[in-house]
C-alpha cells in the first residue's frame, strides 16, 4: 500500500510551545463569575478562511480522539470496506452500549478474528449507566468495552485487507501507522510536530487546532467516491455509533442537519457543517464541562440556529 500523494501544499509542523490560551468559558453563579476555563478555538468559514480565532490556534497539541475520523480515512484508503455503521464505529469513542460491542465483534468476525486480536487495554464502558450495569453484574473489564475498541477492531480488519501483519499494528513504524501519519499531514495541511501514544495505545500525532479544523472541512467537502466522503457520510448516517445514546456529540449530529462532530479526551472538539464551515477547540485544563458550551457558541457563530442548540445546552 503506497502512501497518499500530498495533493495540497503541506506546511511546516506546528511549533511546540506552551499554548497562549485565553479565557474561553465563564461559569456564572448569580451575578458573579465563579470560574473561568481558558482554552483556544478556531472557526473557519466555508472557504477555509479564519473567521474567528481565540487563544493559540497554531501551537502543536494532541487532538486525542478527535483524530479518529482522519484515522478512519486512512483505513478506508488501505482497503477497509465495511458497512456504514461499522465505519462510523471505526471513528468512534463509543459509550460501551450493546450496539457498540456487537459492532466491534462484527468488525473482528469479518476477518475471522476475536477479541484477543485487540491490543487496546481492557476497560469498563465509558457511559456511566452502562458502567454501573457492568459493575452490578460483576463483569470484568473487557477490551471490547473500551471506548476505542471500534477503532482497534477496524485497524485489525484493515491490516488483513491490506495484507499486513496485525500483531504489531500499534507500532509507529507499521505500514498502517505510516499511512495514518501521511493522511493526517495531507488532511491538516501540515507536518506532524511530534508523536506519542494515546490512552488506548495508538500513535498520536501532534498538530494544530487550525490544522484539525482544516481536516474536518476536507471531510465534509470531499467528493463522493473518496475515502473522506465515505467516512463523513458514515458518521452522519450513524451518529449513535460515533458516541452513544446519552452523549452530546450524537445528539448534536441528530439535531443539526449534516453536522459532522467528534470529541476527544482532555476537552477537545472538532466539527464541520455541510457548507465547509468548520471548527476546532481545546479547553486548557481538560474540563469537559466547558467543551459543550464552547462548541455551541461556535456553532451558533457559524450559522446554526441557536434555538436548536439551546436544547443541547440544558
Amino acid at each position: 500500500m503506497s502512501l497518499p500523494d500530498l495533493k495540497t501544499p503541506v506546511a511546516d509542523a506546528a511549533p511546540m510551545r506552551v499554548p497562549a490560551h485565553q479565557p474561553l468559558v465563564e461559569l456564572w453563579r448569580g451575578e458573579m463569575v465563579e470560574g473561568v476555563h481558558h482554552g483556544s478555538a478556531v472557526l473557519l468559514d466555508p472557504e477555509g478562511r479564519v473567521r474567528l480565532a481565540v487563544g493559540d490556534i497554531e501551537a502543536a497539541f494532541y487532538p486525542r480522539s478527535a483524530a479518529k475520523p482522519m484515522q478512519a480515512v486512512a483505513m478506508v484508503r488501505a482497503g477497509l470496506d465495511v458497512d456504514d455503521d461499522l465505519l462510523a464505529l471505526a471513528a468512534a469513542s463509543h459509550s460501551g452500549e450493546a450496539v457498540h460491542l456487537t459492532g466491534a465483534r462484527r468488525l473482528l468476525a469479518s476477518v475471522g478474528l476475536g477479541e484477543d486480536a485487540l491490543q487496546n487495554p481492557p476497560d469498563l464502558p465509558y457511559d456511566p449507566v452502562e458502567r454501573e450495569a457492568w459493575l452490578r453484574a460483576d463483569a470484568r473489564p473487557s477490551r471490547l468495552a473500551h471506548n476505542c475498541s471500534g477503532k482497534h477492531a477496524a485497524m485489525v480488519a484493515t491490516c488483513l485487507a491490506a495484507g499486513w501483519t496485525h500483531d504489531r499494528y500499534l507500532d509507529p513504524a507499521h505500514p498502517l501507522q505510516d499511512l495514518i501519519r501521511a493522511t493526517v499531514e495531507e488532511l491538516t495541511g501540515q507536518r506532524v510536530a511530534t508523536v506519542t501514544a494515546d490512552g488506548c495505545g495508538t500513535p498520536l500525532f501532534g498538530i494544530s487546532l487550525h490544522g484539525l479544523a482544516r481536516a474536518a472541512r476536507r471531510l465534509v467537502l470531499a467528493p463522493e467516491g473518496t475515502a473522506e466522503h465515505r467516512v463523513a457520510a458514515a458518521m452522519r448516517r450513524h451518529p449513535e455509533m460515533v458516541a452513544g445514546t446519552r452523549r452530546d456529540v450524537t445528539a448534536l449530529m441528530q439535531t443539526v442537519p449534516g453536522l459532522l462532530a467528534k470529541d476527544g479526551f482532555e476537552a477537545v472538539q472538532v466539527a464541520a457543517l455541510p457548507d465547509g464551515t468548520s471548527l476546532a477547540l481545546k479547553i486548557a485544563d481538560g474540563a469537559d464541562r466547558a467543551r459543550l458550551p464552547a462548541l455551541l457558541a461556535l456553532l451558533a457563530e457559524g450559522g446554526v440556529d441557536p434555538a436548536a442548540l439551546g436544547q443541547q445546552g440544558e
